[in-house]
């Protein structure tokens, strides 16, 4: 927490930009945001905890109705002012108990993994590549893309269809270039209505943050243009799905020399990634199935993990436990010219700060233990045979939400990184999740049986 004096600074600061409201949001277990608005005069207040919460109120906070309430604390160093409404003041923040940092806070949990990647000198840099779809909703309800002569079988890289939604994605483009996140690249993308957002990658913490302003920003502008944005992981059962890569490398805290990165010709697998990069995808892999209930948390996320499904080609998604290089069939890759891992078993839906505390404390055990993730994977993996596949050691990940969750909740480096009560938490609400969603009748249904019976 800032000093007193600190804060009146950046209370100046933020006055004499126009600010006149702060907001500090958290996020509830499933990374959607929560928080109260006051007054700029009122910061250093929030600062100190004045604004308290019933946890009982929301999703996976792990409170019941007789218990003190949560605090959130303002991060001070991770402050944006709106672009579209100059007035207010966003910034990330924490949940506290009785003063200290509330162990069921996914930005806590995070931190949390992130001290004991400290301990060992490293920090975690994170990049996470953004796939949204903008749509429009029919009368009906139903969603459908806003251009309405869009029929390429073919859309990814699509000129016109870029040019046709060009106000919204110059918002989008405009604004991450003013908050300096280095905006490098943005494209139309694989499906009908679908682009991606490619910005530098930056300390997990930070990029964190910013996937979570990402979607609000998103909805912001779509809502402009009398449009819907969404990170939801399968809209349309035969086009691409939304990921949410998570492109990972550890660097030296002391000197930030990223340690992953290796010439190519020094790699006995020849990926451009260090002993140390391989052992983080061993504990990866040893914990895939487990990590994906973080990283694909919803029932839609495995309407997206399939091979083919409704659609006439490839879906792209991993559906295996497994590395290679420049491969998207596998679930872990290693980029062209090494020196990172890609997971792709992240999808929009993911609560960033959850699966990042995950995914690194897996990371960290392969380092500690020194696991070998093998031979990397180099063909089709969609194309190969049981036999192969069983004969390479790879496993598939869970196909539904039901099967990651028994996996998460059977492994114990869940226990150990998130602490038993956080565990506890996400178990309850994703089992909750599947029985809700098991226990309804889709139109597929009512479509086929009622007719067949």
């Amino acid at each position: 927490m800032k000093d007193d004096s600190s804060i009146d600074a950046l209370k100046q600061e933020l006055a004499e930009k126009g600010v006149e409201y702060c907001i500090g949001a958290y996020v509830d277990i499933h990374g959607a945001q929560k928080g109260k608005v006051v007054p700029l005069s009122h910061l250093s207040h929030m600062a100190h905890g004045s604004e308290r919460y019933t946890g009982y109120a929301l999703d996976g906070l792990g409170q019941e109705p007789n218990e003190d309430e949560l605090t959130s604390i303002p991060d001070l160093d991770h402050v944006i002012q709106l672009p579209w409404q100059p007035k207010v003041a966003w910034m990330p923040a924490d949940n506290h108990f009785q003063g200290k940092p509330y162990p069921l806070s996914t930005r806590v949990a995070l931190q949390n993994v992130l001290a004991e990647a400290g301990k060992m000198g490293f920090g975690l840099n994170l990049g996470i590549e953004c796939e949204i779809y903008l749509l429009k909703r029919q009368a009906d309800g139903t969603l459908s893309i806003p251009t309405a002569d869009d029929k390429l079988g073919k859309p990814c890289y699509d000129i016109k269809s870029f040019m046709d939604n060009f106000t919204w994605l110059d918002k989008m483009a405009s604004t991450i270039k003013t908050l300096g996140w280095d905006l490098y690249s943005f494209d139309h993308e694989d499906a009908n209505g679908q682009f991606e957002f490619d910005f530098q990658y930056a300390d997990a913490l930070t990029t964190c943050d910013r996937l979570t302003f990402f979607r609000m920003m998103a909805k912001h502008y779509a809502e402009e243009e009398g449009l819907l944005a969404t990170m939801m992981p399968k809209p349309f059962a035969n086009r691409t799905g939304n990921g949410a890569h998570f492109n990972m490398s550890l660097y030296d805290l002391e000197t930030g020399k990223n340690l992953f990165a290796c010439d190519p010709k020094d790699d006995r697998r020849g990926l451009g990634l260090t002993e140390l990069g391989y052992h983080f995808i061993g504990g990866i892999l040893k914990h895939g199935r487990a990590l994906c209930a973080v990283l694909a948390p919803t029932v839609n996320s495995y309407k997206r993990l399939i091979r083919r499904g409704a659609m006439s080609t490839f879906s792209w998604a991993p559906v295996f436990n497994s590395y290679g290089s420049n491969n998207r069939t596998n679930s872990v890759r290693v980029p062209a010219g090494g020196g990172r891992c890609e997971s792709r078993n992240a999808d929009g839906s993911v609560n960033p700060y959850l699966a990042a505390a995950l995914v690194l404390a897996a990371g960290l055990e392969g380092i500690r233990e020194k696991l070998d993730p093998g031979a990397p994977n180099d063909d089709n993996l969609y194309t190969i045979g049981e036999e192969e596949r069983l004969a390479r050691g790879i496993d598939f990940l869970p196909q539904t939400l039901i099967e990651a969750v028994e996996a998460f909740a059977a492994d114990p480096l869940v226990t150990s990184a998130l602490g038993e009560g956080l565990r506890n938490e996400f178990i309850t609400y994703k089992r909750n999740e599947w029985e809700e969603y098991h226990l309804g009748i889709s139109p597929w249904e009512i479509e086929r049986y009622t007719h067949l019976f």
